[in-house]
Protein backbone atom coordinates (compact mmCIF):
# COMPACT_ATOMS: atom_id res chain seq x y z
CA UNK A 1 0.00 0.00 0.00
CA UNK A 2 1.00 3.57 -0.64
CA UNK A 3 0.98 6.23 2.07
CA UNK A 4 -2.42 7.93 2.14
CA UNK A 5 -0.87 11.40 1.92
CA UNK A 6 0.59 10.36 -1.45
CA UNK A 7 -2.65 9.15 -3.01
CA UNK A 8 -5.02 11.69 -1.42
CA UNK A 9 -4.65 14.29 -4.22
CA UNK A 10 -5.12 11.56 -6.85
CA UNK A 11 -8.28 10.34 -5.13
CA UNK A 12 -9.56 13.89 -4.75
CA UNK A 13 -9.16 14.61 -8.45
CA UNK A 14 -11.89 12.07 -9.24
CA UNK A 15 -14.02 12.88 -6.20
CA UNK A 16 -14.04 16.52 -7.32
CA UNK A 17 -15.30 15.30 -10.71
CA UNK A 18 -18.28 13.59 -9.04
CA UNK A 19 -16.94 10.10 -8.38
CA UNK A 20 -17.78 8.06 -5.30
CA UNK A 21 -14.92 6.04 -3.84
CA UNK A 22 -15.62 2.37 -3.24
CA UNK A 23 -13.39 1.08 -0.47
CA UNK A 24 -15.05 -2.20 0.53
CA UNK A 25 -16.17 -5.37 -1.19
CA UNK A 26 -19.70 -4.67 0.01
CA UNK A 27 -19.74 -1.24 -1.64
CA UNK A 28 -18.49 -2.73 -4.92
CA UNK A 29 -21.08 -5.52 -4.78
CA UNK A 30 -23.85 -3.01 -4.15
CA UNK A 31 -22.97 -0.51 -6.87
CA UNK A 32 -21.59 -2.33 -9.90
CA UNK A 33 -24.41 -4.83 -10.46
CA UNK A 34 -27.12 -2.19 -9.95
CA UNK A 35 -29.59 -0.99 -12.58
CA UNK A 36 -28.59 1.77 -14.91
CA UNK A 37 -25.10 2.66 -16.05
CA UNK A 38 -22.08 2.54 -13.75
CA UNK A 39 -18.69 3.89 -14.79
CA UNK A 40 -15.81 2.44 -12.77
CA UNK A 41 -12.31 3.92 -12.83
CA UNK A 42 -9.45 1.89 -11.38
CA UNK A 43 -7.28 4.80 -10.28
CA UNK A 44 -3.51 4.52 -9.98
CA UNK A 45 -0.36 6.40 -8.95
CA UNK A 46 1.32 5.78 -12.31
CA UNK A 47 2.21 8.53 -14.73
CA UNK A 48 -0.30 7.48 -17.36
CA UNK A 49 -3.09 7.85 -14.80
CA UNK A 50 -1.98 11.40 -14.05
CA UNK A 51 -1.26 12.50 -17.62
CA UNK A 52 -3.88 10.56 -19.56
CA UNK A 53 -6.52 8.66 -17.59
CA UNK A 54 -7.76 11.14 -14.98
CA UNK A 55 -7.77 14.13 -17.39
CA UNK A 56 -9.68 12.03 -19.96
CA UNK A 57 -12.21 10.89 -17.39
CA UNK A 58 -12.79 14.42 -16.09
CA UNK A 59 -13.28 15.77 -19.60
CA UNK A 60 -15.65 12.97 -20.62
CA UNK A 61 -17.96 13.28 -17.61
CA UNK A 62 -18.10 17.07 -17.99
CA UNK A 63 -18.76 17.08 -21.73
CA UNK A 64 -21.16 14.26 -22.52
CA UNK A 65 -24.03 12.19 -21.29
CA UNK A 66 -23.14 10.80 -17.89
CA UNK A 67 -23.53 7.31 -16.54
CA UNK A 68 -26.01 6.96 -13.66
CA UNK A 69 -23.16 6.34 -11.23
CA UNK A 70 -19.51 7.37 -11.27
CA UNK A 71 -17.31 5.29 -8.97
CA UNK A 72 -13.64 4.61 -8.41
CA UNK A 73 -11.37 2.13 -6.68
CA UNK A 74 -7.68 2.76 -6.07
CA UNK A 75 -5.11 0.15 -7.11
CA UNK A 76 -2.51 -0.43 -4.43
CA UNK A 77 -4.77 0.74 -1.63
CA UNK A 78 -8.06 -1.04 -0.86
CA UNK A 79 -6.97 -4.40 -2.26
CA UNK A 80 -10.16 -6.34 -1.55
CA UNK A 81 -12.39 -3.71 -3.16
CA UNK A 82 -10.11 -3.46 -6.20
CA UNK A 83 -9.98 -7.24 -6.57
CA UNK A 84 -13.78 -7.42 -6.39
CA UNK A 85 -14.20 -4.68 -9.00
CA UNK A 86 -11.77 -6.54 -11.26
CA UNK A 87 -13.88 -9.70 -10.94
CA UNK A 88 -16.72 -7.78 -12.59
CA UNK A 89 -14.31 -6.78 -15.38
CA UNK A 90 -13.45 -10.35 -16.36
CA UNK A 91 -12.39 -11.68 -18.85
CA UNK A 92 -10.12 -8.62 -19.01
CA UNK A 93 -6.92 -9.09 -17.01
CA UNK A 94 -6.20 -6.79 -14.07
CA UNK A 95 -4.77 -3.46 -15.13
CA UNK A 96 -4.42 -0.03 -13.66
CA UNK A 97 -5.42 2.45 -14.57
CA UNK A 98 -8.49 1.00 -16.23
CA UNK A 99 -12.03 2.12 -16.99
CA UNK A 100 -15.16 0.01 -17.26
CA UNK A 101 -18.73 0.90 -18.17
CA UNK A 102 -21.52 -1.35 -16.97
CA UNK A 103 -25.15 -1.28 -18.00
CA UNK A 104 -27.60 -3.09 -15.73
CA UNK A 105 -24.67 -5.00 -14.22
CA UNK A 106 -23.23 -6.12 -17.57
CA UNK A 107 -19.81 -4.95 -18.77
CA UNK A 108 -20.38 -3.07 -22.04
CA UNK A 109 -17.14 -1.08 -22.54
CA UNK A 110 -13.60 -1.51 -21.24
CA UNK A 111 -10.44 0.57 -21.51
CA UNK A 112 -7.30 -1.18 -20.30
CA UNK A 113 -3.95 0.32 -19.39
CA UNK A 114 -2.43 -0.52 -22.79
CA UNK A 115 -5.17 1.63 -24.35
CA UNK A 116 -4.23 4.54 -22.05
CA UNK A 117 -0.43 4.53 -22.12
CA UNK A 118 0.99 6.82 -24.77
CA UNK A 119 -2.39 8.08 -25.95
CA UNK A 120 -3.51 11.67 -25.56
CA UNK A 121 -6.14 12.33 -22.92
CA UNK A 122 -8.48 13.75 -25.59
CA UNK A 123 -8.37 10.51 -27.58
CA UNK A 124 -9.31 8.53 -24.47
CA UNK A 125 -12.04 11.06 -23.62
CA UNK A 126 -13.48 10.75 -27.14
CA UNK A 127 -13.61 6.97 -26.70
CA UNK A 128 -15.46 7.39 -23.40
CA UNK A 129 -17.86 9.97 -24.80
CA UNK A 130 -18.78 7.61 -27.65
CA UNK A 131 -19.44 4.81 -25.14
CA UNK A 132 -21.51 7.13 -22.91
CA UNK A 133 -23.53 8.26 -25.94
CA UNK A 134 -24.21 4.66 -26.88
CA UNK A 135 -25.05 3.20 -23.47
CA UNK A 136 -26.19 6.05 -21.19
Amino acid sequence: MYPEYLVAPMRQELVDAGFQELKTVEEVDTVIPSEGTVFVVVNSVCGCAAANARPAVRYAVENSKKPSKLVTVFAGMEKDAVDKAREYMLPYPPSSPAMALFKDGKLVHMIERHMIEGRPAQMIADNLIAAFDEYC
